[in-house]
């Protein structure tokens, strides 16, 4: 197949799960396009891997840039010149919209006799925020509404983002959930020179090493992780490792100053890759007040790294209560750090725990199974 795919380039989950499917797809023999405003994080040399910059004019008139018409405008170049089967948007604002406009502008010359494919087809891939948050703008939520239902396809990344979509927005249209996967030949735990030497240089004296990233929004709620890290460490010598950069960083480390517990915690901003940290992690801390999936807490399962979060959206699909780790309700710090202690301290425990969180990863989220899922429904959508 040809394949275009519309996301964002940066570190946010939407990005990284498009770039990771459109590797995946690429090594598979389809040929994959990206579109964007900039190459995406994660993207890499592959002879099945294009790059189209997404050019943004800049004019007097306008005070905010038009991305969402320049992206359709080059959708439709890319389409007429490589012969798209499909376009596959990723975080439904803009990516769905400019999908549907370009769709219309390529049928149109269709019609009129000029090149290009009639009947090309729009995947929209519903990640979270676009939908329980950025969506229900009423600036946005007829466009939304509309681009979803004119997508001849859907998915959403778990259960949850799927029956939230269908009632907030009142869409009868069929959602196909594909969750989100990750690459068990890089996400595994590494037991090296490397891995030991920076464990010892973290955690001198043995402490625990408890670990969270985000993008450090307020829904991440990153100072939980603080205030969870605090109770924690009255009993257990443990240090905190955050990952990520945001709003609310600033915020976090005058809260870690003010609890007098900054010393205990490491501030590492974004990471393109962090698998050594996570191999040398203990717990993985997640308590987010709104989650479609938990990318970044499978990551960590994957690792063998038992999870701690909240209840938040599909969290619950994903990290098994009492098996792979731990739930309690959003902002309930308290149970949540009796959690982090009851699994530090029991070591029986502890081995099942992670045990299963690598086995859980290993069962329902490999690429391999999931991007054949993307495969079977990219068919589906191309004979409908």
């Amino acid at each position: 197949m040809n394949i275009g795919i519309l996301c964002y380039p940066t570190y946010g989950g939407s990005g990284v799960v498009a770039t990771e499917l459109g590797k995946e797809l690429a090594e598979r023999g389809h040929k994959v396009h990206f579109i964007s405003y900039s190459i995406p994080m994660r993207l890499k040399f592959s002879e099945n891997i294009y790059f189209h910059k997404v050019q943004m004019a800049s004019y007097p008139l306008f005070d905010f840039g038009l991305y969402s018409i320049a992206l359709a405008s080059k959708i439709v170049e890319v389409a007429k010149f490589n012969g798209l089967d499909l376009v596959h948007a990723h975080y439904a604002i803009p990516h769905a919209t400019s999908a549907y406009l370009a769709r219309e502008i390529i049928t149109q010359e269709h019609i009129n006799g000029k090149n290009g494919n009639g009947n090309l087809k729009i995947i929209t891939t519903l990640h979270g925020t676009d939908i329980t948050l950025v969506g229900l703008e009423i600036s946005f939520l007829p466009t939304m509404k509309f681009s979803i239902e004119k997508s001849d396809g859907v998915t959403a990344v778990s259960e949850f983002l799927k029956v939230k979509t269908q009632s907030q927005y009142n869409i009868d249209k069929h959602i196909e959930v594909i969750p989100n996967f990750i690459d068990l030949e890089h996400y595994k735990r590494i037991d090296n020179d490397e891995t030991r030497c920076l464990k010892e240089r973290i955690a001198k004296h043995g402490e625990k090493i408890i670990v969270h990233t985000s993008n450090f929004r307020p829904l991440k709620r990153v100072d939980d992780c603080i205030r969870i890290f605090n109770e924690v460490r009255k009993k257990i010598p443990s240090k905190l490792l955050l990952i990520g950069d945001g709003p609310e960083r600033s915020a976090c480390e005058y809260l870690a100053k003010d609890l007098g517990i900054h010393e205990d915690i490491k501030f590492y901003g974004n990471l393109e890759s962090f698998v050594e940290i996570l191999s040398i992690a203990d717990l993985f801390l997640m308590p987010s007040q709104s989650e479609s999936f938990g990318l970044s807490a499978l990551e960590a399962m994957a690792c063998g790294v038992p999870v701690v979060s909240s209840n938040a959206g599909g969290l619950p699909e994903l990290n098994l209560h009492g098996e792979t780790g731990y739930i309690a309700e959003m902002g309930d710090i308290n149970k949540m750090s009796d959690y982090v202690k009851e699994l530090l301290e029991n070591k029986n425990k502890y081995r099942i725990f992670s045990e299963n969180a690598r086995e859980r990863a290993v069962t329902l989220f490999a690429s391999d199974k999931i991007v054949t899922q993307y495969e079977n429904y990219y068919e589906k959508v191309l004979k409908a």
